[in-house]
């Protein structure tokens, strides 16, 4: 890759005059300019973002941070927000936490000594000090924030619908597959769930889980059917644990749905090509990400932004781990 002294001798000028050629910056004859131009051409030069940044005083650099980029339901989220992006020239740096606070940290520290002008943030920890004294704008995508500018969706009313959809469907012993307590959707949606369940007298269990990976939701699933055999309808906490339940009521030689119903939630791309295909709960997550690059882009352009925090509705999604309802 060429390299901005290689365009300078190239087209015989200094790095400071392809500088100001680049960044429009200063005067420069017309002829100088399109020595510079044709070089830039001719060696296929792209300028460092972050180095244009330090010319003008201006970057064009977003931090975006995710919490597990193996989990197919965040990187719809990161293709709505590089997609609005892209169209409004911005280019995005990419971390993915582990939902380990230290490299949430790391990262953050990465975004700020490449110049970012804002911070998109899937976190836990929305009032710590690392988003606190940042002197950009943050933006909080899918976990909620009270007081902060964010974009989520109605966790607490998808844990509903879901509860609802299952027992219309004839589950009469159901267990709720809780996610990781300090994920604040996933409590919301297992409290919803539970609030129906208690509303319509359903007998049901919780199933405490402490993390979405699926390596780890194959073993919860065997646990779940060991303590709650005659369990016949299952909440999951998001589609890749409901397809280990799934995985294993097969392995089990239960029939789906009509000994075991199984909904889950995200709505991935995966839960259709299951066989039988997922029932769940949508999440707009790649509307999600856009409007959350949307609102920071506002933020950073010193627009009016109406509303700072924005909640996205969700929905149930019928396929074939569920039974169809007896009218």
């Amino acid at each position: 890759m060429a390299t901005i002294k290689q365009v300078a001798m190239a087209a015989g000028v200094s790095v400071a005059t392809v500088s100001r050629v680049i960044n429009q910056n200063g005067y420069v004859h017309e002829d100088t300019r399109r020595k510079v131009e044709d070089a830039i051409r001719e060696l296929n030069y792209a300028p460092n973002e972050v180095a244009r940044s330090l010319f003008k005083r201006k970057s064009k650099l977003i931090g975006l941070l995710l919490p597990d980029i193996t989990n197919p339901y965040f990187p719809q989220l990161a293709r709505g927000v590089e997609d609005e992006m892209q169209e409004n020239d911005y280019r995005l740096i990419f971390g993915n936490s582990d939902e380990s606070r230290e490299k949430e940290m790391d990262y953050i520290q990465t975004f700020i000594q490449n110049n970012v002008v804002g911070v998109i943030s899937s976190t836990n920890d929305f009032d710590a000090d690392m988003y606190a004294n940042l002197k950009i704008p943050v933006v909080f995508l899918d976990r909620t924030s009270n007081d902060r500018p964010s974009v989520f969706a109605d966790g607490r009313e998808g844990g509903r619908i879901a509860a609802r959809e299952i027992v219309r469907r004839g589950s009469k012993k159901i267990t709720v597959l809780q996610g990781p307590t300090h994920v604040r959707p996933a409590r919301e949606r297992s409290e919803g769930a539970i609030e129906v369940l208690q509303e319509l007298g359903i007998s049901y269990d919780v199933f405490l889980t402490t993390s979405f990976s699926l390596t780890e939701a194959e073993d919860w699933a065997k646990e779940l059917f060991d303590q709650y055999p005659d369990t016949d309808g299952v909440l999951a906490s998001n589609d890749m644990v409901a397809s280990a339940v799934l995985q294993e009521a097969h392995r089990l030689g239960k029939r789906v749905p009509e000994d075991v119903q199984i909904i889950g939630f995200d709505d991935i791309p995966l839960s259709k090509l299951l066989v039988p295909s997922l029932s769940t709960i949508h999440q707009p997550a790649y509307e999600m990400g856009r409007k959350a690059a949307k609102l920071l882009i506002q933020f950073i352009e010193g627009q009016h932004v109406e509303h700072h925090s924005i909640q996205y509705p969700v929905k149930f999604i019928e396929r074939q781990t569920t039974r169809k309802v007896v009218l």
